[in-house]
């Protein structure tokens, strides 16, 4: 199988329905609650209603399945920027957003990690 040339995605993306919270790095806007539509070790893809710019930095609490990571979890905090943004036929938003991980910790936790 064969990527499209504008796929530029290192891990493919499974099509999970988490939940998820999704807030604005050092914004003071509450967070909001989703799901994702698809996701992957370094990425994930939700719809929202919110206008969220390219280039924007996430913060995203969720619990990554044991498929994807190899192992069970608790809550983590992904830290991530918007890499897209198209219109979403999703009932959860408007937009379809699509970010790439940099870095992620325990929920709550001290050490951060990089993808």
């Amino acid at each position: 199988m064969t990527a499209a040339l504008s796929d530029r995605r290192l891990s493919v993306r499974e099509k999970f329905k988490i939940p998820i919270r999704v807030r604005i790095w050092k914004s003071a806007n509450q967070e909001e609650l989703g799901e994702s539509e698809n996701l992957s070790k370094r990425g994930i893809l939700f719809a929202t209603d919110s206008v969220i710019p390219v280039g924007t930095t996430l913060e995203i609490f969720l619990k990554m399945p044991e498929m994807i990571n190899g192992e069970s979890t608790n809550e983590w905090l992904y830290s991530g920027h918007v890499v897209r943004v198209e219109p979403s036929t999703s009932t959860r938003g408007h937009f379809g957003v699509g970010v790439q991980f940099d870095c992620y910790q325990p929920s709550g936790g001290n050490e951060a990690r990089s993808n």
